[in-house]
């Protein structure tokens, strides 16, 4: 049966058991932009965004088959379509665009302004009516996550810059929306629907952009795109739609202030960079952004 957490319109109170669901799927994400790297290192960056659409809506497809899911039906199928658009095809292909001129910590930046995003497509959508505390918070918390991650990058704009933004913007709304959604069909019902509801274009696509000759892609690469496919398209939203439904779209989606944080400690990991000590730093500033926010929203 679908989850149902409340009702379209109305911001649930945030229970603990929503916060914990949020974060784990804010963890999950976390590794995107640098599996995203890895990932280009090997094939283009059209492919690698139907690829990873085409493979989650497969995967998608399968759980709601196994699991007897009905259809969903009107209004719920065009907001499937806004989800789709900005989650799926959206913010996957702008990004990849962007990073393929702009680097994962350039593109953290941008990230920072992900949960402002999200909370102002919520108060739109959902109706939520968070406090003027909340967002000052919210606002702080951006702030504070956008000034580190912005240190030592040029400040010449370009092309990635705005692909970049257009990704946050698309990305918000397909939060908010799915958020709202997810109280009606059920946190990973609402992501599963939209990935299948993308394969007659992700599909297609994905094997007209294939490489001609996949042996030449290393492994880093396809492993990027599995994670990115199977992690930060399907699962990282089962969770994170879920938070969305329980807790409410403006207060789950402070969590994100934690992302690029997350997303630097994956790429020390991952790629060997440095952990400054500054990082922990704006890290408990933006924690304590998060846990205010949380009370006022």
């Amino acid at each position: 049966m679908a989850e149902r957490s409340g009702i379209a319109g109305a911001a649930p109170r945030a229970a603990p058991g929503a916060w914990i669901d949020g974060l784990i799927g804010v963890s999950i994400f976390s590794a995107s932009l640098v599996a995203t790297r890895l990932a280009l290192t090997g094939m283009d960056a059209l492919f690698l965004s139907t690829a990873r659409a085409a493979l989650a809506g497969l995967a998608g497809a399968g759980a709601l088959l196994v699991f007897r899911q009905r259809r969903p039906r009107g209004d719920d199928v065009r907001a499937l379509a806004v989800v789709a658009a900005g989650v799926v095809v959206g913010f996957p292909l702008l990004t990849a665009l962007a990073l393929r001129t702009v680097s994962a910590a350039h593109g953290t930046v941008f990230v920072g302004l992900l949960p402002l995003a999200t909370a102002v497509f919520g108060a739109l959508r959902s109706g939520e009516r968070p406090s003027p505390a909340f967002w000052l918070l919210s606002l702080c918390g951006a702030l504070i996550t956008v000034a580190f991650a912005a240190r030592g990058l040029e400040s010449r704009l370009g092309a990635g810059d705005g692909f970049m933004l257009a990704a946050i913007l698309v990305c918000g709304l397909g939060y908010a929306e799915g958020g709202l959604l997810a109280r009606r069909l059920g946190g990973w019902q609402v992501i599963a629907w939209a990935t299948v509801l993308s394969l007659p274009i992700s599909l297609p696509l994905a094997v007209v952009l294939a490489p001609s000759d996949p042996a030449t892609i290393p492994i880093p690469a396809w492993a990027g795109l599995a994670y990115v496919a199977l992690f930060s398209m399907l699962i990282g939203f089962v969770f994170w739609y879920r938070a969305l439904a329980r807790g409410g779209i403006a207060a789950i989606g402070q969590l994100q202030l934690l992302q690029p944080f997350l997303g630097l400690g994956v790429a020390a990991l991952v790629l060997g960079e440095r952990i400054e000590p500054a990082m922990i730093g704006a890290a408990l500033a933006v924690a304590a952004c998060v846990a205010l926010a949380r009370r006022f929203a």
